[in-house]
C-alpha cells in the first residue's frame, strides 16, 4: 500500500534518466516541424466535402444528432431562409422554465440542488417525502470508500484538480462490484453515488494540491450528511468549515444553473457519446470531466476570473469606467489580458440576446455584494456587461450583440465567496454531474446504437518505400 510519506511526488514525475530526457528533447524539437506539415487540412476542403467544422451549420448554429427529453436551451428562432432571428434566452430542465425553479426556490428560502438533480434523473418534479428520502440518500452517500482519500487523492496530488477528479471517478470502479452492470437500475444507483461523493472528491483534491505545491496546511474535514450539497462544498474548501447562509443560497443558485444546458454542449455530447459505446458509468464521466476541464468549454469561466486578476492590475481605480473602457478596448485589441481580443463572460454559442442564468445570477450577485460591502466590485462587471458589446462592435466594425453568459457572473460569485480560482471548474462538474447521469440514463434507455460519424480522408495514396531506399 502506498504511504503519503513514501517517495516524493516530484520523484515520481523525474523518473528519466538524463540520458533518456536528452534524447525525448532532440527527437521532438526535430520531428515536430512534421506533425504542421502533415496534419495541416486546407480549409477549402471543408466546403468540398460539406464538413461542418466543430458540427455547426454555415449559419452557427448546431448540427442535431440527437433528441432529448432533459432540457431545452432556447436563444434563437429560425425563419424560413434558415436564417437566426435573435429572441431573450430561455433555458427548460425537463420542460421546466429555470427562471421558475429558481424563483420558487428564493421565494422559499430553501436549497435546490437536491430538487433540481431529482428533476433531471426521474423527469418529474419530486413530492415532498421523494425529496426528503433523495436529499437524505445523498447524503448518506457523500464519504468515500475507507482509505481512498489517502491512497488515490494524497498520496497522487496533481496540479490539475480536474484531472484528479477524472482519475478518482474512474478509481471508483475497483470499488464497485457491478462496475460493468449497465442495467438502468444499476445506472442509477452509481449515478447517485457520483452525485453524491463528487464534492468531496473535488475538495479533498484542491486540499491536496494546496498542501503538496503551495505548502499550505492541510485541512480534511468530513461531510455532514444533514447538510445540503451547496453546504457541504462551502465546509469542505474552507479550513475551519465555516459559511453563512446566504453564501451557502447563493452557491446553491449558482449550481441550480450549471446543472444542465442540454445534449449539445462538449461534456454531455461526450457522456452520449462514450455511453452509446456500452462502457461503464465511471468511463463515462471520467470522460466528460475531460472535456469540461478545456479552457474553451467548462475552463472558460476561469478565464473571466483570469481577466478580472489583469484588470485590477492595470486599472488602478475600478470605479473609473472611463479608464475601465480604455482597457476592455486594448483587450479587443489583443493587446491586454492573453492577447485573444476576447472580453470573458460576454457572447455565447446559443443565447443571442441574453442569457437566463445570468440574469438570475446577476440577482443573487447583488445581494451578496450588498452584505458584504462590494458593491464597487459588482457595478464593474455590471459595466462591462452593458457596455462591453457596444466597444466591442466600435472596436471590430462588426455589428454583434454579445449578452452577458453565466460566466461573468460566476465569476464575480466565486470570488465574492472566497471561492479560490482552483475550484472554478470543480464546482461547475460539481453541478452538472447531475445533467451527465441524466443523459447516460437516457443515452442507455432510448438507443442502441454507438455513435460511428464519418470523417472523409483527403490524404492521397502513396507508395510504400522500403527502408534502405528511403
Amino acid at each position: 500500500m502506498l504511504s503519503i510519506n513514501s517517495t516524493s511526488f516530484h520523484d515520481l514525475i523525474s523518473y528519466l534518466s538524463d540520458d533518456a530526457r536528452l534524447l525525448e528533447h532532440d527527437f521532438i524539437s526535430e520531428i515536430t516541424p512534421l506533425l504542421h506539415k502533415n496534419n495541416d487540412i486546407d480549409k477549402a476542403c471543408y466546403d468540398k466535402y460539406d464538413v461542418k467544422i466543430g458540427l455547426r451549420n454555415k449559419n452557427g448554429t448546431g448540427v442535431r444528432v440527437g433528441l432529448t427529453h432533459i432540457a431545452d436551451v432556447r436563444g434563437y428562432d429560425i425563419d424560413e431562409n434558415k436564417k437566426k432571428i435573435p429572441i431573450p434566452g430561455k433555458l427548460f430542465y425537463r420542460g421546466i422554465n429555470v427562471e421558475d425553479i429558481v424563483n420558487s426556490v428564493i421565494r422559499e428560502n430553501r436549497f435546490g440542488y437536491e430538487e433540481v438533480s431529482y428533476l433531471l434523473l426521474f423527469g418529474e418534479l419530486p413530492d415532498r417525502k421523494h425529496l426528503e428520502n433523495y436529499t437524505k440518500l445523498l447524503g448518506l452517500r457523500r464519504e468515500l470508500p475507507p482509505y481512498f482519500t489517502r491512497n488515490m487523492i494524497m498520496a497522487s496530488p496533481s496540479r490539475s484538480i480536474m484531472n484528479q477528479i477524472a482519475r478518482n471517478i474512474l478509481a471508483l470502479y475497483a470499488y464497485d462490484d457491478k462496475a460493468d452492470d449497465t442495467s438502468l437500475e444499476n445506472v442509477l444507483r452509481q449515478s447517485i453515488l457520483l452525485i453524491s461523493c463528487f464534492p468531496t472528491i473535488a475538495a479533498y483534491s484542491y486540499q491536496a494540491k494546496c498542501s503538496h505545491f503551495y505548502n499550505q496546511s492541510l485541512h480534511l474535514h468530513y461531510p455532514l450528511p444533514e447538510l445540503s450539497t451547496a453546504e457541504n462544498i462551502l465546509r469542505l474548501i474552507r479550513p475551519m468549515g465555516e459559511y453563512t447562509e446566504l453564501e451557502a443560497h447563493l452557491l446553491d443558485i449558482a449550481m441550480i444553473l450549471h446543472a444542465e444546458h442540454g445534449g449539445g454542449n462538449n461534456s454531455t455530447f461526450t457522456t452520449h457519446l462514450v455511453s452509446s459505446t456500452g462502457t461503464d458509468t465511471y468511463s463515462a464521466i471520467s470522460a466528460a470531466v475531460g472535456s469540461l476541464k478545456g479552457p474553451k468549454h467548462g475552463g472558460a469561466n476561469l478565464a473571466v476570473v483570469y481577466m478580472m486578476h489583469d484588470l485590477k492590475e492595470n486599472v488602478s481605480d475600478i470605479t473609473n469606467f472611463k479608464e475601465v473602457e480604455k482597457y476592455l478596448r486594448r483587450v479587443i485589441r489583443g493587446e491586454a489580458n492573453d492577447g485573444s481580443g476576447l472580453i470573458y463572460g460576454l457572447g455565447h454559442a446559443v443565447y443571442t440576446l441574453s442569457d437566463p442564468r445570468a440574469q438570475l445570477l446577476k440577482k443573487m450577485a447583488r445581494k451578496l455584494a450588498e452584505k458584504k460591502g462590494l458593491m464597487d466590485e459588482f457595478m464593474l462587471y455590471d459595466f462591462i456587461e452593458t457596455r462591453g458589446s457596444q466597444i466591442f462592435s466600435e472596436e471590430t466594425g462588426l455589428d454583434v450583440v454579445l449578452p452577458a453568459n453565466v460566466d461573468l457572473y460566476s465569476g464575480f460569485v466565486y470570488n465574492a465567496l472566497d471561492i479560490p480560482a482552483d475550484l472554478a471548474t470543480p464546482i461547475f462538474a460539481c453541478s452538472r454531474i447531475s445533467g451527465w447521469c441524466a443523459h447516460r440514463i437516457e443515452e442507455l434507455a432510448s438507443n442502441n446504437k454507438i455513435m460511428r460519424p464519418a470523417y472523409q480522408c483527403v490524404k492521397a495514396e502513396e507508395k510504400y518505400v522500403p527502408l534502405d531506399e528511403r
